[in-house]
């Protein structure tokens, strides 16, 4: 019988810090060191859908302007099942306004994404 893998929360804190941390530098290879080179990543409403990690790096790397006059981001954990958890989020962007996110992150056994889903909600 094979067991299922549970992620830690100490794990869940170090991958959504390294996330906090690729956001903040834009730097491609922190933006690499999240995710698996067949990564998924979508968010809704914005109905976007990045396949593999070079899409997801470029992709990031468009949204830069983003951060001009400053940004914060607070989460808490919601849940962990197995290789899965999920987050509760309020990113506050200076130009852009308030966003409440919803995260649904599976990782690899190299705690790497490998699907990560994103609801924003503008407050």
């Amino acid at each position: 019988m094979v067991m299922a893998r549970t992620i830690t929360e100490q794990q869940v804190r170090e991958w959504v810090d390294g996330y906090v941390k690729a956001w903040t530098t834009g730097d491609p290879t922190d933006i690499e060191a999240l995710f698996a080179e067949a990564a998924e990543s979508y968010e809704w409403p914005y109905e976007t859908a990045w396949v593999g990690r070079e899409q997801i790096v470029a992709g990031w790397r468009e949204r830069a302007p983003w951060q001009e006059g400053g940004w914060t981001f607070d989460w808490s954990l919601l849940v962990i099942n197995g290789d899965t958890f999920a987050i509760k989020g309020t990113g506050v962007y200076a130009k852009l306004g308030t966003f409440d996110n919803l995260w649904v992150v599976t990782l690899d056994e190299d705690g790497k994404c490998i699907v990560f889903r994103m609801w924003n909600n503008e407050v």
